[in-house]
């Protein structure tokens, strides 16, 4: 590798023999059920580390449910998911005749994981080429970050990815999507200002004619009660379609999982407005309420295409309902 360095006139060209190299520990990824397990550490001490004390008395009786009942719920759990969880457990402890803790946590475990199973269902991202896939989301979300990572594991497929600076009221996210386009070296179209729908319409366009795989269309931060607001971002989905009959192909709403209850408010008004097919939940590693999935799968069941538990880029994936329910449980 350095048979040949350059050298500077009038003096010898250093031997690479001679050369030192600094030696570099190599850094060891960081398995990623190890990374969920860490980023769920605080809904786990809210509630898995708690299990452990409740599951300890060795039998479902009134006394356990009405417990786990109030811990089920201070987990964000939902009143409808707590209510599925405990009639489940109550007739599953009957049945099996659950009588030592390793056996009850065992068995709320698989409902838990029996509830969340249908909302594992991956992107079939060969379709459609281009694959368009609209973003919304709340302001501070984590959306414009969220599209990032999802470039760069769409690269990490081998997929060709161009991002469409759809937000065009904030020139931060313009700049922030710039960002991420040079660090993943992907293609970014924006415009100082203007109509989002036809910045995402020349994206979709100059997909088209340079044959790319996936379209990231970032929209504008709004809250759900703002009925204008949601107006217009129904009217990108429309531009879309005229763009591509076919598209949006994924319409994902980005949902901070910080705000617990609350979310599930923010699936319905979107949803009412654009016609949400998707979620991506951030932000799993700075609460305690990651029970919010099962209230999610509930009260209003879509698709968790990917969660993020950390800033890291590789810190969002492709949403298993296994691997989550064992983080919480370990």
């Amino acid at each position: 590798m350095f048979g040949f360095l350059k050298k500077s006139p009038g003096q010898p060209a250093t031997p690479a023999s001679s050369v030192v190299v600094d030696s570099v520990t190599p850094v060891t990824p960081v398995p990623w059920r190890q990374r969920l397990k860490a980023g769920l550490a605080r809904t786990r001490a809210q509630f898995g580390g708690k299990l452990k004390t409740l599951f300890s008395r060795g039998k479902v009786d009134d006394e356990l449910l009405e417990d786990l009942e109030a811990l089920l719920l201070s987990s964000d759990v939902g009143l409808d998911a707590t209510q599925h969880l405990l009639y489940h457990l109550k007739m599953r402890a009957r049945r099996d005749r659950l009588d030592t803790p390793e056996a009850i946590q065992r068995a709320l475990s698989e409902i838990f994981h029996e509830l969340l199973q249908p909302l594992e269902e991956a992107l079939d991202l060969a379709t459609h080429r281009p694959f368009i896939i609209m973003l919304a989301g709340v302001n501070g979300a984590g959306k414009t970050t969220s599209i990032g990572k999802l470039a760069k594991h769409f690269q990490a497929q081998g997929l060709s990815v161009l991002l469409a600076a759809g937000d065009t009221f904030r020139a931060a996210a313009r700049e922030q999507l710039q960002t991420w386009g040079e660090r993943n070296n992907v293609t970014v179209i924006s415009q100082q200002s203007g109509d989002p729908a036809a910045v995402i319409f020349d994206a979709i366009a100059a997909a088209k004619a340079r044959g790319i795989d996936i379209v990231l269309a970032d929209t504008a931060g709004r809250l759900p009660t703002q009925l204008h607001l949601m107006e217009e971002i129904a009217k990108v989905r429309r531009v879309i379609q005229k763009a591509d009959p076919s598209g949006p192909h994924e319409t994902l709403l980005v949902l901070d999982a910080t705000f617990g209850q609350n979310a599930l408010q923010q699936v319905m008004a979107f949803d009412k407005a654009i016609q949400v097919s998707g979620l991506v939940l951030t932000k799993l590693d700075g609460s305690a309420k990651g029970g919010v999935v099962a209230a999610i799968a509930r009260q209003c069941p879509k698709p968790v295409r990917f969660i993020g538990v950390g800033e890291g880029i590789d810190d969002l994936r492709p949403f298993n309902a296994r691997d989550f329910v064992d983080a919480l449980f370990e």
